[in-house]
């Protein structure tokens, strides 16, 4: 069986509160858990105490079992300081996409071509 540590949203529309759970992999996500082990109040500002609440020693169990946290979990134990979270890199994901790319090389284009007109009856005018 394949345990997960994830999250579980209660409160009502537009005002979520998340339970910290315990939960095989293939059951819904608000649906039945193993042990809720805190929770997670993203209305309350980032700095209070109680916007995560974790218990760390059932945490540290679940992860010896062979718990897979997802990262949101994951982000909550690191700053608990009970598993490490390596940064994660994705240099792709800042790079345009293939129309926007098409478009800053005919805007490039244009530019050039424009500059050569304007520099070429400068020339003329000259001689």
């Amino acid at each position: 069986m394949a345990i997960s540590m994830r999250l579980s949203r209660g409160g009502s529309k537009k005002r979520p509160y998340y339970r910290i759970v315990i939960a095989d992999a293939r059951s819904p996500r608000d649906g039945k858990f193993i042990e809720k082990i805190g929770t997670y109040n993203p209305l309350l500002a980032k700095d209070d105490e109680k916007r995560v609440v974790l218990d760390a020693e059932r945490a540290k169990h679940w992860l010896s079992v062979g718990a897979q946290p997802t990262d949101r979990v994951l982000r909550f134990l690191d700053t608990a300081g009970v598993k490490e979270r390596t940064a994660r890199n994705n240099p792709n994901k800042a790079k345009p996409g293939e129309k926007a790319t098409e478009r800053a090389e005919e805007r490039a284009a244009k530019a050039a071509e424009a500059a050569a007109a304007a520099e070429a009856p400068a020339e003329t005018a000259e001689a």
